[in-house]
């Protein structure tokens, strides 16, 4: 490994790449970015241009990128489908990965990830960037403390009226293996695992639609979408009940006909108090015979002319991600965990097309 900064490897320069983690890896002293692929060639290019070393090497074959054995740290933001295959093989080949979500199309694909990272030795961690949040972080702390106690009902929120994305692979299936649940789902069950601290699922229970998605000139924030691209859903539900017996209900959509939106949400009700994320973070619970809600003020400003300086959650992933490669530390976002995350939304795709609750073993999907 460098001695002196990590060598970091691009793959895929679109536009999660170009949104998140390239501008989050520039501002660290720790880092350099020494190559960029990407299947068209013109946005390594740019890439390596905007952000890399001035000797930056472009790729269109992730292949070539990987056999340079200066590379240290490779970022995965390609389309779902070749998550697992680029991981596997940067593992392989003696790099450390960060992936961006979901960690992969299938269950199958991101246990097989889990297994490359533990076989090789390398860190592993997927980019559930909404962890780093400012009300993430508070209420974590929160959960940790036990303020809430047991926690035994959840809400794993992620609803737009209208926003599909009609850019990129987005409304692919082949390429996406899924739309909002796969998409933004997944960051709500994230953060509402994460927080809860359970991932030992017992069984789920889902429902798919494709209600709207087929309709020409739609309203959507960007634009009216192809409905003869439109492959995937347009919203999931989801039902998961834990070993211990908690409830988590996941809610997905890109277009929904309801004004209860948001997400990267989760709401959480334990025996001694709840939280929300509904109205900025709510705190609620009872003391001294008496009901109590505490907004906590999470803003870095307060002063008259200042508005404060707060860490991105981008900007807060990428440099915890390098640290724990300098400090031989655990990510924030374990493998395993992010594995419980692929294989509950799996249970849910599954489930809807079968009509039939999907059961689970130890964390594992039972097919």
């Amino acid at each position: 490994m460098a001695t002196t900064k990590l060598r970091v490897g691009i793959i895929g320069c679109g536009g999660i790449a170009n949104g998140k983690h390239m501008p989050a890896l520039a501002k660290l002293d720790t880092v350099e970015m020494v190559a960029f692929c990407d299947i068209v060639e013109e946005r390594a290019s740019k890439a390596a241009k905007e952000f890399g070393t001035p000797d930056a090497e472009v790729y269109t074959d992730y292949r070539e990128l990987l056999e340079d054995k200066s590379i240290d740290v490779v970022h995965v933001c390609t389309p779902n489908s070749s998550h697992a295959e680029i991981t596997i093989a940067a593992l392989e080949s003696g790099k450390h990965v960060m992936c961006e979500k979901p960690m992969a199309k299938t269950a199958a694909e991101a246990r097989q990830m889990v297994e490359a990272a533990k076989r090789t030795g390398k860190k592993l961690t997927i980019g559930y960037q909404n962890r780093h949040r400012a009300d993430s972080l508070y209420l974590y702390d929160v959960c940790r403390r036990g303020d809430l106690g047991e926690i035994y009902m959840a809400k794993a929120r992620a609803i737009r009226r209208r926003a599909v994305p009609t850019w990129g692979v987005f409304l692919d299936k082949e390429k996406q293996g899924g739309g909002p649940l796969i998409d933004i789902g997944t960051h709500a069950l994230d953060l509402t695992l994460w927080m809860m601290d359970n991932y030992r699922p017992k069984y789920a229970v889902g429902t798919v639609y494709h209600k709207l998605g087929k309709r020409e000139n739609a309203a959507n924030a960007w634009g009216p979408w192809d409905p003869k691209k439109f492959e995937v859903e347009d919203s999931a539900f989801g039902f998961i009940v834990m070993e211990d017996g908690a409830t988590i209900y996941l809610e997905s959509s890109w277009a929904l006909n309801s004004l209860d939106v948001g997400e990267g949400r989760t709401v959480l009700c334990g025996t001694e108090g709840g939280a929300d994320m509904e109205d900025g973070l709510r705190i609620n619970g009872e003391e001294f015979g008496k009901l109590f809600t505490k907004k906590p003020a999470l803003e870095a400003g307060g002063v008259d002319f200042y508005d404060g300086t707060q860490e991105s959650p981008g900007d807060r992933e990428a440099r915890l991600w390098i640290e724990s490669i300098l400090n031989d530390t655990d990510p924030v976002v374990l493998p395993e965990q992010a594995l419980v995350v692929t294989e509950i939304l799996e249970a849910i795709y599954d489930s809807a097309r079968e009509g039939r609750p999907v059961y689970f073993e130890n964390g594992r999907k039972i097919d």
